[in-house]
């Protein structure tokens, strides 16, 4: 989707502004990012560094190991996050909102490569809400701009490094152009197997769930089942997340402190467990994601059961 004139002047051409996330030292990460390269930035001290290249994801597909508290077979399988705060951090560095989500966008990246790295079969990015479309029309048009430059720049990295992408949510309200690339990506990737990558754009938790009860009435009506039938394990086909080996997220991450859920995965989250950041999504790093699976790897998962 081409830049209007508008976008233009909002956006620095291939500029990344980078945050500075923490990180812990594991030397066998095999996804590595490009160095950065920092350069003064004078207008305002808060940004320190400008990454003037354009990061990606590595294709190498090795099997590296975990840091050292972390353990293998305790690991989630499926990671959900609510990536918040990208306006934030723009606004607190005095910067304009286009450049938090650009460097929100470093920060996906990041969290992929860990996720291919640390053996989590599947990641659901919240990117887009349903409710999103009531923000002022050129922050939907820079959302919009911004997930298919990124799309379209990883598309053959995604690719050679086996990672699967899905899109769940309703995508006929999309650009053309960005419905298009969707499809490409789909299908490019669908046999991939290292990280199923599932983005959720104009995607809303309840209508997931009408949908699914629409389609089911829908069903008993034309007697293709009865009302006896339906049960959980027959909604849970009809969602959207039916695409996904492992539907359910075992842990759920949301960035920026806020403490709710937003209309994301309402049904498949009901035995997540939750962790909540105060890092701004473009802060949140390698040391940020770590910490949350360190607290996911220490609690206790009964599902109803008493603790042993």
């Amino acid at each position: 989707m081409a830049f209007s004139l508008q976008l233009q002047q909002i956006f620095v051409s291939y500029t990344r502004f980078c945050s500075q996330p923490k990180s812990i030292t594991n030397p066998l990460i095999s996804l590595k990012l490009p160095s950065i390269h920092p350069l003064s930035f004078a207008q305002n001290a808060a940004v320190s560094n400008i990454d003037t290249g354009v990061a990606a994801i590595d294709g190498s597909a090795e099997e590296v190991s975990l840091p050292p508290q972390l353990r293998r077979e305790l690991m989630p399988k499926h990671v959900a996050l609510i990536m918040d705060g990208n306006r934030r951090w723009a606004k607190m560095r005095g910067l304009p909102v286009a450049l938090g989500y650009e460097a929100g966008i470093r920060a996906v990246r990041k969290i992929i490569e860990l996720c291919g790295n640390w053996g989590i079969r599947v990641l659901t990015l919240f990117a887009f809400s349903s409710d999103n479309w009531l923000r002022p029309k050129v922050e939907v048009d820079i959302l919009m701009s911004l997930f298919e430059r990124a799309l379209n720049d990883e598309l053959e990295n995604f690719a050679r490094a086996g990672i699967r992408i899905s899109i769940i949510g309703d995508s006929s309200k999309l650009p053309k152009s960005l419905q298009d690339l969707i499809a490409k990506a789909v299908k490019t990737t669908k046999e991939n197997s290292r990280l199923h990558l599932v983005v959720a754009v104009n995607y809303s938790g309840q209508h997931d769930v009408v949908q699914a009860c629409q389609t089911i009435a829908q069903k008993v009506k034309d007697d293709i089942i009865e009302t006896k039938d339906i049960n959980s394990f027959l909604i849970e086909q009809e969602l959207q997340t039916n695409c996904i080996d492992f539907p359910c997220p075992d842990l759920l991450i949301r960035t920026s402190g806020e403490l709710r859920l937003s209309n994301f995965l309402l049904w498949q989250l009901a035995y997540a467990e939750l962790f909540f950041s105060h890092s701004h999504w473009p802060d949140f790093g390698e040391a940020e994601f770590f910490e949350a699976l360190c607290s996911f790897q220490q609690r206790q998962r009964r599902y109803g059961r008493q603790s042993s």
